[in-house]
């Protein structure tokens, strides 16, 4: 099948955007269905690439979509097929950058499922092989019933066992946890599972569905290539994509009783009993110590330094498939009203939560995935305590690797430099500002001579010969140079406190901001 043989195909409906004639006989081998930044590792050479555009936002200006269509050419796809339905067209950032880079793009109708084009190539490629191997009535019939009755992933796959026989199917979600599988099939470890979609091992299809974030995708893996067919492989991709959707839409439409509890955990002097009495709505039991934990993403903030609404969503979908990681266990996971995310689990749980936390960044790896976690605790009136924990410990990550996801334990702040690291970036700079006064001069040469002094000063312990000969200076200017900082900043350097108080605002002027 060529790109103009797709192309042509008057029930898909698709506008061609820009093309040089001599690509558009270029044969399609595949379709690969993908929302990422960077696709480059999910595209095989020759496929056709559908994208929802998820990813695309008009404030990124054209160097997103130079980035996206040059990881598509340099896969060798065959021709990009965008959707309309998120933003109402394709962007033109995005045809530019195909016809700069000499990819063939074409508008997909948002009224045209993705699942529709799939078809069409795999049954143009299988040709009356695909149509005889398509699922069987009664199969389809049964298990639509079954995806009206709202059944989870676990019972489809179980229906179909029964007409493949021994053949294993898996489903699973981008970050490597098993949604389920049929029965008898070997289990899948996360980091194995992670690696499956782009990978050479089996078949692995996407479950498309636009309404949800890149930590909630769902796959279909096959350990055996050929078990089977091309067709009836993605009617069950289908079956699931559907199945994957009424989640989606039961999730939006119940009501979120973990952000009733997160509600009153952020607010002072909370009430204990109905902190209790929220806990146990959120199916949260006393036994037992719990930890908290706090999740943001690097991305956008509003004018009130607030996650964004869609940032507040990435952060709460990525936290909640980390804690699904820790398999069934009672766990509680909302957003606070400044629209952190936040989850409840029990103590015991947190391990897995930080060993899936890789995986899960993974996903959106052009998004920093930051996270705080509190001590272990016990009653729910310590919880408020706990959240506040994980809330600094959150605060630490997003200063030490602003540009890299992170997983930070409250307890892992040992050290006064550690701890400081919790604190806001403004009240760092206030604090700095106010300890050091003149030392910060802008543009004084001898102001930041004199800082350099006082940092190699504390940093040899108060040597003043160990800080001459770093500084290639005489021991007398070292007197010197101490002396005038000093009557600057008010502090005597004999004194332990000042010293503290003067490392402390070093250490806080050279942090870099959350």
């Amino acid at each position: 099948m060529h790109v103009e043989h797709l192309l042509t195909d008057e029930t898909l409906g698709l506008r061609l955007l820009w093309a040089e004639p001599a690509l558009l006989r270029r044969e399609i081998h595949g379709v690969s269905v993908t929302d990422l930044e960077d696709p480059a590792r999910f595209v095989r050479r020759g496929e056709a690439v559908l994208s929802g555009l998820v990813w695309w936002r008009a404030e990124d200006g054209p160097e997103a979509a130079d980035r996206f269509v040059r990881a598509l050419r340099g896969a060798d796809a065959a021709v990009l097929l965008a959707g309309e339905e998120t933003h109402g067209a394709v962007p033109g950032d995005l045809v530019e950058a195909c016809a700069r880079h000499g990819l063939p793009v074409a508008g997909v109708p948002a009224h045209i499922m993705f699942r529709t084009i799939t078809e069409t190539v795999y049954l143009r490629q299988w040709g009356e092989l695909a149509r005889q191997h398509a699922m069987p009535g009664h199969l389809r019939g049964r298990l639509n019933r079954l995806v009206a009755r709202n059944a989870g992933p676990q019972p489809l796959l179980e229906a179909l066992s029964a007409h493949l026989g021994d053949t294993a199917v898996h489903v699973v979600t981008a970050a490597g946890r098993t949604v389920a599988a049929t029965p008898g099939a070997t289990p899948l470890p996360a980091r194995v599972a992670a690696a499956l979609p782009g990978g050479d091992s089996g078949t692995t299809v996407p479950v498309t569905t636009r309404a949800v974030t890149p930590y909630e995708r769902w796959y279909l893996h096959l350990p055996d290539a050929d078990a089977v067919p091309p067709r009836l492989l993605h009617e069950i991709a289908d079956l699931l994509d559907r199945c994957r959707r009424a989640q989606v839409r039961g999730l939006a439409a119940a009501p979120r009783p973990a952000d009733e509890l997160g509600a009153l955990l952020a607010l002072p002097g909370a009430d204990p009993e109905a902190v209790e009495a929220a806990s146990r709505r959120c199916g949260l039991t006393a036994d037992g110590p719990r930890r908290v934990l706090a999740a943001a993403t690097g991305a956008r903030r509003d004018g009130l330094g607030e996650p964004a609404a869609a940032d507040a969503t990435l952060a709460e979908a990525a936290l909640a498939e980390a804690v699904a990681h820790a398999g069934p266990v009672p766990a509680a996971v909302g957003r606070l009203p400044d629209g952190t995310a936040f989850a409840v689990l029990p103590a015991d749980a947190h391990d897995a939560v930080a060993g899936a936390w890789p995986f899960v960044a993974a996903c959106a790896p052009d998004t920093p995935l930051h996270g705080g976690t509190s001590a272990s605790t016990g009653p729910a009136d310590t919880l408020a305590t706990a959240l506040a924990e994980a809330r600094y410990a959150l605060a630490s990550a997003r200063t030490v690797t602003p540009d890299t996801s992170c997983l930070t334990d409250i307890a892992a702040l040992t050290s006064v430099g550690t701890l400081l690291t919790g604190i806001p970036a403004e009240v760092r700079t206030a604090y700095s500002h106010a300890v050091l006064g003149p030392l910060l001069k802008a543009g004084s040469g001898s102001a930041a001579m004199l800082l350099h002094t006082l940092e190699t000063f504390l940093a040899h312990d108060g040597s003043w010969a160990r800080t001459a000969g770093a500084l290639h200076l005489h021991v007398n200017t070292v007197h010197y140079r101490v002396q005038r900082i000093e009557h600057l900043t008010g502090r005597d350097l004999s004194r332990l406190a000042d010293r503290l108080d003067l490392w402390a605002a070093l250490v806080c002027r050279a942090r870099p901001a959350a």
